[in-house]
């Protein structure tokens, strides 16, 4: 086989003629001699640059066709490897089908029809923090949105998808309460906490957290004692009480506090310890303080 190699990179490589009579000993026991060990390097370069030599050669030879075929299972076998994430999730659903959702095919075919959810929930994006989880939401009782340091702009910032959600929540569905739910580790709240004053940027992530300015602003007034981590930590719960003072800025939410039709909360989870606050907005007490304090009542720990 190798002299087949061999005497075909004569016929495509006309250099290497007068090599001839040495080509039976290049595989042989005279591999040391610098004449055969020169014309080995030209037929390796002779054999990389001919397709047709390369062609022929895998053809005729069993070893390298071994070698090629060889290497596809090895390719099959990494890719059978690689974690299905979908396959997970499908055994999931599968679950939910039979357990819950066939168990209370009442109750779904009646969500078919309507939802009737008491809870509007605004919480961070952060995979760590599903209010459904934490809270026990069921299917049905919460119209939920999700962002980034889980803000709500005030009405002067114009549209964006949580307020749009609100809208929705408060005038179709008519919830009864909106809880805006904060957490430990915030990385918006870092990112809002980590930007310079006057700095303008093509950033997402510091243009919409830029919404929670006044938190940061009070937290550097009150906390500019603590380190960075602790500041933070009093932020993400000042940006709670800001949004809820924000959601007050939408007429149609005001109103229907005013007439008790509407309650506004805060949370907060830490899930460092896995506890939980809870406070509730004070809205007259919240109209007879300034603009950036927020009155509370009815707060509870759960631990």
């Amino acid at each position: 086989m190798a002299q087949a190699l061999f005497q075909s990179s004569f016929l495509a490589c006309s250099d290497l003629s007068s090599n001839s009579s040495k080509g039976s000993d290049i595989f042989g026991s005279q591999l040391r001699s610098p004449e055969i060990e020169l014309s080995q390097l030209r037929f390796l370069s002779c054999y990389k640059r001919n397709p047709t030599l390369r062609l022929k050669a895998l053809m005729e030879s069993p070893g390298l066709a071994q070698d090629t075929v060889d290497d596809k299972p090895k390719v099959t076998r990494m890719i059978k490897e690689v974690p299905d994430h979908f396959k997970e999730l499908k055994h999931r659903f599968l679950s939910f089908k039979k357990d819950k959702y066939l168990s209370n095919l009442e109750h779904y075919n009646g969500l078919a029809e309507a939802q009737v959810p008491k809870f509007m929930v605004i919480a961070c994006a952060d995979s760590r923090v599903c209010p459904s989880s934490i809270l026990g939401f069921q299917p049905g009782e919460a119209f939920v949105v999700r962002n980034v340091a889980n803000l709500v702009p005030p009405h002067e910032n114009g549209p964006t998808e949580t307020n749009a959600a609100l809208e929705f929540a408060v005038n179709s569905l008519e919830v009864e309460n909106v809880l805006v739910v904060g957490h430990s580790c915030c990385g918006g709240i870092k990112a809002l906490m980590s930007l310079e004053d006057e700095a303008i940027s093509s950033s997402f992530i510091k243009n919409w957290v830029i919404a929670g300015k006044p938190a940061r602003l009070q937290t550097k007034a009150v906390a500019s004692d603590l380190n960075f981590d602790q500041q933070c930590r009093h932020c993400e719960k000042e940006s709670i009480n800001r949004s809820l003072m924000n959601l007050l800025t939408y007429p149609w939410i005001e109103e229907r506090v005013i007439r008790g039709k509407l309650s506004i909360h805060g949370g907060y989870y830490d899930f460092t310890d896995c506890t939980f606050e809870k406070w509730t907005l004070d809205y007259k007490g919240s109209t007879m303080l300034s603009e950036s304090s927020c009155s509370i009542k009815n707060r509870e720990f759960w631990a």
